[in-house]
């Protein structure tokens, strides 16, 4: 049985997400991994890092969205076409997010990580959502951008980051019910909501029946 723990983290945009995992991970001496599984994921496929970065946490499965125009023409030759569509890249990825689970115990952002790993014997999944007034504050913050532009962008993203996920899985993106916990940052802070949800995960191996191998 594979004893290594997956800590996955949905999260809105500007909502701090990132952060939560980071400090998870921290906390937990997991490794961390958000864009790293883009590097991950070219790394095991041979690909380079431009190609999962331009159909990053991107539904639409055409070759024209995923390349420039002047790529498009290599959709002409079906191996390349299934491999290179933003459903093969899928694909890609979420080899290589079974594959890191399966070696160690990490916290993973994002890219469906909570469905991919959905048979996996101890992962948990987490949603971290913001009221919008936080969420634009920490956005016009770290991008420099006024609150019109925060706000579009916020809106804009987490449009995208929803197709994706229900695209991709049979839930819905956000909903409580499609993560084991789903909890607001603004109540308890960063440190706070980081303290909770260790509780958490620290209940929920101490409620497991011991495991004899």
């Amino acid at each position: 049985m594979n004893q290594n723990t997956i800590i996955t983290v949905g999260r809105q945009f500007g909502s701090g997400g990132r952060e939560i995992g980071k400090m998870l991970a921290e906390t937990f001496g997991y490794t961390y991994y958000d864009k790293e599984l883009i590097s991950v994921a070219a790394q095991e496929s041979g690909l380079c890092e431009d190609v999962f970065e331009k159909a990053d946490e991107r539904a639409s499965s055409s070759l024209a969205y995923v390349f420039p125009l002047g790529f498009s023409y290599m959709g002409m030759f079906s191996p390349y076409h299934d491999i290179l569509s933003n459903d093969g890249l899928f694909k890609l990825q979420s080899d290589a997010i079974r594959k890191l689970a399966e070696k160690e115990s990490c916290v993973l952002v994002g890219r469906c990580a909570d469905y991919i790993l959905r048979d996996h014997p101890d992962c948990i999944s987490l949603f971290i959502h913001s009221d919008m007034e936080h969420r634009i504050k920490r956005v016009t913050e770290r991008q420099n951008i006024t609150v019109e532009q925060a706000r579009e962008l916020i809106e804009k993203t987490d449009k995208s980051r929803a197709a994706y996920y229900n695209y991709y899985t049979n839930k819905t993106w956000g909903a409580s019910a499609s993560y084991d916990l789903s909890i607001n940052i603004d109540i308890l802070g960063a440190r706070g909501t980081v303290d909770f949800i260790k509780e958490f995960i620290d209940r929920k191996h101490g409620s497991r029946p011991p495991h004899f191998g």
